[in-house]
């Protein structure tokens, strides 16, 4: 008896497919995780110091936080998995947009919307010099440290909750309609943000990142796009001339400054619009269905 697929991170979850209940129920996990991060953290300061805390803390209390729903997922599907059919959390319906253009559209995107997601933001007051300092931290310090928290863990971790848990689940399990199923997905990204000058911008980033799911199925593709936008924020950290920079008003002088949000904002739409053009298998989403266990066992 074998497991198809099972082998796979991603293949481990596709028989859970968390509806309304469901996505509570892993905030609550998520919660449980952010405890544990929190008290791995203290430990390391008491043990190591406070430098050591503030350098390596987050590498160690970032993924932790996602361990207690990652295996609450695990085994609910593992029990779901002989008798039920599942859903991918990974699937490749690009066509006919193809791999290749699929992937210049996202990066594309995800750095237009993020300029005017950051132009809205800043017409929110002042950020507290407390939440500046640690977000700072996040891209202003160790490089690769930085890296492996920003733009590995933190893309992975978040949308296979986000998209590939929470947004599939409410597509395919709830009777919620598609788009309504993506805003509740992009509010969620936005909470666990846990403040509102990242929950902005992460709502609007969820929207299209929930938008492209729905149409490709594609994980990987939520991704790169996820990884595209922290990359590109935790590289203008490192350079030296954006050091100063509080919003793009500062760098790009008026009136190219507005030429350009305009031009980003004409993006994101053609970008969406390009999507489109991917014809749906299901209302519900381009997401593949696998049968169950049982079903696959090879007699």
């Amino acid at each position: 008896m074998r497991k198809r697929g099972n082998y796979k991170f991603l293949g481990k979850f596709s028989w859970y497919i968390p509806g309304v209940g469901g996505m509570f129920g892993l905030l609550a996990w998520l919660l449980v995780g952010a405890l544990l991060g929190s008290i791995a953290l203290l430990i390391i300061i008491g043990v190591f110091g406070q430098d050591a805390g503030t350098e390596y803390g987050n590498l160690i209390s970032y993924p932790l936080m996602f361990v207690p729903p990652m295996l609450y997922a695990a085994v609910k599907s593992n029990s779901l998995s002989m008798t039920e059919s599942g859903v991918k959390l990974d699937s490749n319906n690009l066509a006919p947009l193809g791999a290749v253009l699929c992937v210049v559209l996202v990066t594309i995107g995800t750095l237009a919307i993020g300029f005017w997601a950051e132009a809205i933001s800043s017409l929110l007051p002042a950020m507290p010099p407390i939440l500046e300092e640690a977000l700072k931290s996040l891209t202003g310090g160790n490089f690769i440290l930085n890296f492996l928290c920003v733009s590995i863990f933190a893309p992975v971790c978040e949308e296979w909750l986000c998209r590939g848990m929470v947004l599939r689940g409410l597509l395919k399990r709830s009777r919620i309609k598609p788009v309504w199923a993506i805003v509740i997905s992009a509010l969620f990204f936005a909470l666990i943000h846990l403040n509102p000058w990242q929950a902005i911008p992460a709502f609007l980033f969820g929207c299209l990142f929930g938008y492209v799911y729905y149409k490709t199925g594609s994980l990987k593709l939520t991704m790169l796009m996820h990884f595209v936008n922290n990359t590109f924020a935790l590289v203008c950290g490192h350079i030296s001339a954006l050091e100063d920079m509080n919003t793009w008003a500062d760098v790009i002088k008026a009136p190219l400054y507005y030429i350009v949000l305009a031009s980003t904002v004409i993006i994101t739409i053609l970008v969406v619009l390009a999507f489109r053009k991917i014809q749906l298998k299901d209302p519900t989403g381009n997401l593949d269905e696998i049968p169950s266990i049982f079903e696959s066992n090879e007699v």
